[in-house]
């Protein structure tokens, strides 16, 4: 399995890790933090759709089978490469589950690879094998293809959905993509998982936060810390909305205190985004 992180910040491989602020060594192995599920759930909103509070504890885990036996609320996984059935297993557990779907690139290992045209294919994603970036303003041609992701998430029973590279306006796709449209992009991918009763986080694409944070449920962020970003990530913390946060290279303790002032939901984890976690 793939893991993916933004890739408007590949260039700078400088990666951070470290949230390790107060946690003993046992938090390094899944299964080991403690603390039961259930306080993390919340009282869904009118919509009925689930909202993550901040500071909800959480596992991000794209790469190998699922350990469903980490002690945290929340699960992040690969919508493709998982089942139905490991999302029962989760909610069985009392967790909810975050449905990952790239919507910002083309991948030549999915199964509905060959429905994306041609046209809509530009640049290779530098340094993702087999990825493509995707002409965002053919909203008329990507609706349909990313509704159907958003109806095998909730087909398989997520409760959420984490679309990944949401900033191809800040890379080089190929295409002339604008700030107005990643919004209206980004928009549409949020609408599409309401529609169907999904919540729905913005990964990363900072800079358009104060446009999208009542479009979307939650963030879902890498490296605030190492590129000293994280208190831009305060309105969705501020609009009662939790804030998933990771790094990967930073020394233990680097970022938590500030994470946890901020009520970020931080942890350090590995660059391939194995079931390995250190919680803050």
């Amino acid at each position: 399995m793939k893991r993916r992180w933004c890739a408007g910040l590949f260039g700078a491989l400088v990666l951070l890790a470290g949230c390790s602020s107060g946690s003993s060594d046992d938090a390094d192995e899944p299964g080991q933090e403690g603390a039961t599920a259930s306080p993390g759930h919340t009282p869904p909103p009118a919509s009925g759709r689930w909202q993550p509070k901040p500071g909800t504890r959480w596992q991000w885990q794209l790469d190998g089978t699922v350990d469903t036996s980490v002690d945290v609320p929340v699960y992040d996984i690969d919508g493709f490469e998982n089942s139905a059935k490991t999302v029962a297993e989760l909610h069985a557990h009392g967790r909810k589950v975050i449905c990952y779907v790239n919507v910002g690139a083309w991948e030549d290992f999915r199964p509905d690879h060959g429905e994306f045209p041609k046209a809509v294919l530009g640049k290779k994603n530098k340094g993702w094998k087999g990825e493509k970036w995707l002409d965002i303003r053919r909203l008329d041609v990507l609706r349909p293809l990313m509704a159907a992701r958003m109806d095998m998430c909730r087909e398989k029973g997520f409760d959420a959905v984490e679309p990944d590279l949401t900033e191809g306006f800040r890379n080089g796709t190929g295409f002339p993509l604008t700030a107005a449209d990643q919004l209206a992009f980004n928009k549409m991918i949020a609408k599409l998982a309401h529609d169907r009763g999904l919540a729905v986080g913005l990964k990363n694409d900072l800079e358009q936060i104060p446009e999208l944070v009542h479009d979307f449920d939650f963030a879902v962020n890498e490296q605030c810390a190492q590129y000293q970003e994280c208190d831009r990530l305060s309105p969705f913390v501020q609009g009662n909305k939790a804030v998933f946060h990771v790094e990967y290279d930073l020394d233990p303790g680097a970022f938590c205190s500030t994470a946890k002032r901020l009520g970020l939901s931080s942890m350090k984890k590995r660059l391939d985004l194995d079931a390995w976690r250190r919680p803050c």
